[in-house]
């Protein structure tokens, strides 16, 4: 099926990163929010990314303008009704996630294809708030989007081989590699990726090394660009907390399981970059 008109539901870090993309590559995009503020917010920081790439030269100031006038938002997801394709990109909850996809499904055209961006959640319980679980795919994208080439499509038991490959055809006219997941929580980034992370916090905690010394072994040791603490930092200890937990609860696996300092920074604010503060300092 040919996309011509995406939806993003939240236009928060990662919503906003998937409609600046989409825009950019030509399609019309619509994006929402909670709140006026957030989506006003969200749309003032794709403005400031693209005129950083005109700066740049990625980009002209007439390309940018034109990407601009492709970008529609609204509070409103009634307005979504004409998409041929909805990313939904909101907060990383599984029964508000499930609320979205069944108010999409109610205005949604039967031939919409309904994509989730969540890292590790059940795809399958959100298709299954929807009367149409064969039109519903996972749409992983990484932050941040502009910038990083990959996509984990996520397959659950029942989408349909025509919506997995629609959203695989989509995500390459983005420019982004497709890799193909099961629908098995963390999928195959994060299944990897967060034990190798919380690892680092528990060295830290058990007073194995320092924060800087955690982190330069990394990358001078293995050629990251960054180190697992700066990592979590970046992501955000709040999202990386959410994950964990989902995933812990899932396997019941102690890999999983987020230790407590994480869960004291989380209650303290200290969420990393977004806060100022996090392993690091960034203020």
């Amino acid at each position: 099926m040919e996309i011509k008109i995406v939806g993003v539901i939240g236009c928060g870090q990662m919503g906003r990163g998937i409609a600046e993309v989409c825009a950019r590559h030509g399609y019309q995009t619509t994006v929402t929010d909670v709140s006026q503020e957030l989506l006003d917010s969200g749309i003032q920081l794709i403005d400031r990314s693209l005129t950083v790439a005109a700066k740049r030269g990625k980009m002209t100031e007439q390309d940018k303008d034109t990407t601009l006038s492709r970008l529609h938002h609204t509070l409103n997801i009634g307005d979504f009704g004409d998409c041929d394709l909805v990313i939904e990109a909101a907060v990383e909850n599984l029964e508000e996630k499930k609320k979205v996809f069944a108010k999409l499904d109610e205005v949604c055209p039967s031939h919409t294809v309904l994509a989730s961006n969540t890292s590790c959640l059940s795809v399958l319980d959100m298709a299954m708030s929807t009367k149409r679980p064969d039109h519903v795919i996972g749409m992983h994208f990484f932050n941040p989007v502009p910038v990083m080439k990959l996509v984990e499509i996520v397959k659950t038991i029942v989408s349909s081989d025509e919506t997995v490959n629609t959203g695989r055809s989509f995500a390459e006219t983005l420019e982004k590699t497709v890799i193909l997941a099961q629908d098995s929580p963390g999928f195959i980034v994060n299944r990897l990726l967060m034990p190798y992370l919380l690892g680092a916090v528990r060295m830290l905690e058990a007073g194995v090394a320092s924060k800087e010394d955690i982190d330069q072994g990394m990358v001078l040791g293995c050629n990251h660009p960054m180190g697992p603490l700066t990592l979590l930092d970046y992501i955000g200890l709040d999202t990386s907390y959410f994950i964990a937990c989902a995933m812990y609860e899932e396997f019941k696996d102690p890999l999983y399981a987020p230790p407590i300092l994480v869960k004291k920074m989380v209650a303290a604010g200290h969420l990393g970059r977004k806060s100022g503060k996090g392993f690091f300092d960034y203020k």
